[in-house]
Formats: structure tokens, sequence, C-alpha cells
């Protein structure tokens, strides 16, 4: 959580990195990055090695006691630590990559190493207080010892040496840009116990190992060595910027005991108010999140939209699946007139789907979701989790691509959901005898825009409690789309969720992917007939 806060200070302009770096003197004679010891051979299969060899003994935390002079940093002194451009990683190689660091401070105590591969061979790079310019933070970098180590690293494209595409701070986190230069949701080299009633652990890569990217060549590869109490783990990262760009990812888990809730490929977004979310709607900018909803492509060819929502109390979902064909955090709303927002520019966050590589076999796309009163808060989670619960002693592997940018690299050949909103149900100008509650679920694309004005088109809808009525499907125009409306009535005056499906089909067929959604009724006192 306190993360994002910092992530989000930060950021400047389109929502990049571009803090935090100084171009430093203009002379090209700057000191290059000092090495410690000798190369040494170096390729995953050697890093998968060293991540078996740590999970067959106990695990080990990190000394996480910072030099007092990087204690009690806010947020203002941390960012006046400023990475010196000229210092930067294969600077002076004309290379399509830099690579720039984060000095520790703030919430980031844990030291990480960083190591340079080059023709096979590694050697690590010394933290060196000179690569930074302190500014006004107040720290004294006479007191800083040479061992301290990095906080995590920030990639640049030679396309733009201000800003940057990628970068990796904090726990197992990273993020991405596409072609809109913009931040946005979080992944996770991997999740453990997310949404479970036992705390949630947080892995943490303690050291990467940068490959020297061949001259001309507009890829990159990373690998990160993972260590936390239940798990060690190896992981490979071929980036290759773009409009989308994607990250074809290979990770090797040892784990150190039974865990009971994995989570591959873990998302991590915001979501606070949206179009069918109004709890917490008290600002000027009608929606604030970073994703929209959940897009689930399963294994049997299904596509499916479930909507993000910002609960009272946290919501945990499963869907079972075998062998995904892809899932995701999605920002499917990219109209700026729906956000007004010309600071965080909501609109031109990526989406981030994940391709499952092979056979993943029986599990479930899991969706976590908390309650949350602030934008700088990541209250969502989705991840895969196997079935069968990792044990001590197993090897998992698990390989998939990371897409960040607009849109997936596929979509449902069908109509996709382009909003969902919610309100009082009953029919108008009717005095309400009892509550229901009414959604209004739009659809657009496929072959909609091609159905005659005979069509008939019908709405399927489904609840796992509680009656459905009022049901209808209409043309849309303003969208070259459908609408479906109906109400939902609880059965009772529990509030237990209802689950909720629907889809649109003509003459037996499915013309929309199947929208899907959890609904809570609110307590009896809360169930108001003229008002919301």
């Amino acid at each position: 959580m306190q993360r994002r806060e910092l992530l989000k200070s930060l950021s400047a302009g389109a929502g990049v990195f571009a803090a935090g770096v100084t171009a430093g003197p203009a002379e090209a004679a700057a000191p290059k990055l000092k090495l410690l010891g000798k190369p040494q051979p170096f390729d995953y299969s050697w890093l998968k090695g060293q991540a078996r060899q740590m999970a067959s003994v106990a695990y080990l935390a990190a000394p996480r006691d910072l030099p007092k002079t990087l204690q009690g940093l806010d947020f203002d002194r941390y960012q006046n630590i400023r990475f010196k451009a000229d210092r930067s990683l294969w600077a002076k190689d004309d290379l399509s990559f830099q690579v720039r660091f984060f000095h520790m401070g703030l919430f980031f105590k844990d030291p990480v190493r960083m190591f340079e591969v080059v023709n096979g061979q590694s050697q690590e790079i010394a933290y060196d207080a000179s690569l930074f310019d302190f500014g006004k933070s107040g720290v004294k970098a006479g007191q800083l010892p040479n061992d301290l180590g990095f906080a995590g690293f920030r990639v640049l494209f030679h396309t733009d040496l201000e800003r940057d595409v990628g970068a990796w701070l904090g726990a197992s986190y990273f993020r991405a840009v596409g072609g809109d230069w913009q931040y946005g949701m979080s992944a996770r080299g991997l999740a453990i116990d997310t949404g479970a009633p036992t705390p949630e652990e947080f892995p943490r890569f303690t050291a990467y190992w940068l490959e020297r990217p061949a001259p001309g060549s507009n890829k990159l590869v990373i690998y990160a060595l993972m260590d936390s109490p239940s798990v060690a783990g190896a992981y490979r990262f071929e980036i290759a910027p773009g409009q989308s760009h994607v990250m074809e990812i290979d990770a090797a888990l040892y784990p150190r005991r039974k865990i009971e809730r994995l989570g591959i490929a873990p998302g991590t977004s915001m979501y606070q108010t949206g179009e069918n979310d109004r709890r917490l709607a008290y600002d000027y900018r009608p929606e604030i999140h970073d994703s929209d909803g959940l897009q689930m492509w399963t294994g049997a060819g299904e596509w499916i939209w479930r909507p993000l929502v910002n609960p009272t109390s946290l919501r945990f979902n499963s869907f079972l699946d075998n062998n995904p064909r892809g899932f995701g955090l999605m920002q499917r709303d990219q109209n700026f007139d729906h956000y007004q927002d010309d600071g965080a520019f909501y609109d031109l966050r990526p989406s981030l789907w994940v391709e499952p590589k092979g056979d993943w076999g029986k599990g479930s796309v899991q969706l976590v979701e908390i309650p949350t009163i602030d934008e700088t808060f990541d209250n969502m989670v989705a991840f895969w989790n196997p079935e069968k619960k990792p044990q001590p002693g197993e090897e998992l592997l698990y390989a998939y691509r990371l897409h960040w940018g607009r849109k997936p690299p596929v979509a449902p050949r069908l109509a996709t959901v382009q909003s969902t909103r919610t309100g009082l149900g009953g029919p108008a100008g009717v005095k309400r005898t009892y509550f229901s509650w009414r959604f209004a679920v739009d659809f657009a694309g496929g072959d909609l825009a091609l159905l005659g004005s005979n069509t008939k088109v019908e709405a399927i809808v489904t609840a796992s409690r509680g009656t459905v009525e009022l049901t209808s499907a209409r043309p849309l125009h303003a969208i070259k789309g459908y609408r479906a409306i109906f109400d939902i009535r609880p059965p009772d005056d529990s509030t237990d969720p209802i689950d909720l499906r629907l889809f649109l089909k003509s003459v037996g067929q499915p013309l929309t992917e199947t929208w899907v959604y959890q609904y809570n009724p609110p307590a009896p006192a809360d169930r108001h007939l003229d008002r919301l």
C-alpha cells in the first residue's frame, strides 16, 4: 500500500518515473560503474540451482537497519535523491537500453544486489554513493557504507532517454508502460496467501542480473532471484518495449513449505469509484481507477468480463478453469471525459493481459477486492491459483507473457461489455412496494451492428439467489450495440452476495461475452424505496 503512494509521488507528467534522475556533468569522461570481484559463469540453469539450494535450508531474512542518515526520510526528501544519468549502465555503449538505479530509504529498506551479465559471465555492480545526487535530501553521502546495496532499478529505451519503460522496485513488484508512456497497475513475481485469513506474505527479489543487449537489439533480458519464508525462485524476463510492451517470463519455484494459496502472475491495481460503484463518489472526477474489470478467456473458450467493485468489506472470488488461455485486469474505459483527470490520466492507464504458455492444468483465476477510501491504495489483486497446493521439495515451472497496453493481443469475436451501471430498481412512474436493484449493461462490437430491426435478441440472466425481474434487451444506437436491463429482488433480509450472469443471444447463438457480477444487497435498514 505504501509503495503505491511512493510510486505516485515519484511520477511526473504522463506518470512515468521522470523524477529521481539528474543529468550530471556533460563531459563524456564520466567514470564507469564499479564492478566487484572476477567474472563468474552465469545462465538461467545456474540461477535455478541457486534457488533450489536456498529452498533446502531455512529462510534467513536480510537485516533492515538503514544507516542513520537514511532514517526518517519523508517523500520530498527521498525524491531529492537523484540518480546521475551519465552514470547509467550502458550509457556510453550505444545500445538500445540504459539502466538506472533506485537508492535505498523511506519504505525500501531491503538491499538488492545488481549484476551485469556479458557473454555468459556475471559481475556484481558495486553500490557507490557518487552515483547519486542527494540534493536537499539531507542525506550525508560520507556516512553511507560501500556495501549498502540498491533498492531497485528502472529501464530506459533509446527512443526516449528521459522516460523509463519499466521499473522493478519493492518486494517482487514491477511495472511497465505501453505506447501511451503511462504507468498504471503493477505486476508481481508471486503472491502468497493474498486475501486469506492468514497474513499475506510478500516474496522479494533479492538480486537481479542485467544482460548486456547485443548492439541494435530491441530486447532486454533480466534475471531475478526470489526469496521468502515459504519459497525460493528464479525468474527470467525478456522485455520488448512498444505500443504493447511484451514481457516473456519464465519462473522456477521451489517451496520451503506447503503453500495454501499460491498466486501465479499476479496483477495489482486500484479501483475506487466507477460507473457501476458510486459508493464513494464524493470527488469531482466521475471515475477513479487504474482498472475497471477482470477479463478472462477460459480453457473451454468462453470469454468472461467481471466489473470491479470497491466493496465495503474484503471480497474474494474464484473462477474455476482448466488450462486458461488468458486473463488480466483491464482498463477498458479510455474516454477522458469519463475521468476528467488531467494529472493522473486514468484514461491512459495500460491494461495487463496474462498469456499462459503451455498447459497450466486445473486451478482458478482468483480476484481479491479490498475496500479503499483513497486512490493511492492498490486494492485489487488477480492471479492464477493452481488446484494442487505446492509442497516442499517440488519444482514448479511456469511460463507466460505479459502484455502492457491499451488492448490485449487477443479479443473475442463476440460483442463485449462497454459499461455497467446500477441504481434503484422498479418500473418508472409506479410507487415501489419492495426493494430491488437495477443493472444496465451495454454491449458493442461483434455482430451487433449487423442485426436487423426485426432480429429477436434475448438477455439471458441467471442469479444465485433472488428474483430476476423486468428483463429487456434493446438496441443502443449511440454505440451501435445493445443495452440489457434487469432488476434483482433479494429474497430475504440477508446481505450475503448474489452472483449474477448475463449474456445476449439470438436464435440460440450467443452474441456477447459473459458478464458476471457479485451484488451485495444492503442491510434492511438501508433498502430505501425512494432514494439510494
